[in-house]
C-alpha cells in the first residue's frame, strides 16, 4: 500500500530551516531506502512562498501563503510503499521530525471495488 507522509513542524523555525542538529534525516533516509519502501520525498519551501488557488463563479482567486492558518506547518513529504498501515506507522515513528513535529500518515485513495 502507498502512503504519503506529511512531515509537519509545530514551530515555524523548524519549517523555515532552523532544524536542530539532532534532527538529521540521513539515518532515517538510509534505512527506508535500504528497505526499498521510500519512493520519493522532498522538503518544501516556507509557507510564505505558497500560492493558494481557488476558482469561484468562474473567476480565479489567488492568495499568498498557505490555505489555512494553523500551528502545524507542512515542511516536507515522503511517499512510502509498504505492506500495511502497521508498517507505515512503524516507519513514521523513526522519522526524526516525529519527535519535534508530527508525521501525518495518509493512504493513497483507492477506488471502491465494483
Amino acid at each position: 500500500m502507498k502512503y504519503m507522509f506529511l512531515v509537519c513542524a509545530e514551530n515555524a523555525d523548524y519549517a523555515d530551516g532552523g532544524v536542530p542538529e539532532d534532527l538529521d534525516p540521513m539515518p532515517w533516509l538510509e534505512e527506508v531506502q535500504a528497505r526499498g519502501v521510500r519512493e520519493f520525498g522532498e522538503r518544501l519551501a516556507a509557507p510564505e512562498d505558497a500560492t493558494t488557488v481557488r476558482v469561484r463563479d468562474g473567476r480565479v482567486v489567488l492568495a499568498d501563503g498557505p490555505f489555512v492558518e494553523t500551528k502545524e506547518l507542512i515542511c516536507g513529504f515522503d511517499i512510502i510503499d509498504c505492506a500495511d498501515l502497521d508498517e507505515a506507522i512503524e516507519i513514521a515513528t523513526k522519522h526524526p521530525m516525529a519527535t519535534f513535529g508530527m508525521i501525518e500518515v495518509r493512504p493513497f485513495w483507492t477506488p471502491p471495488q465494483q
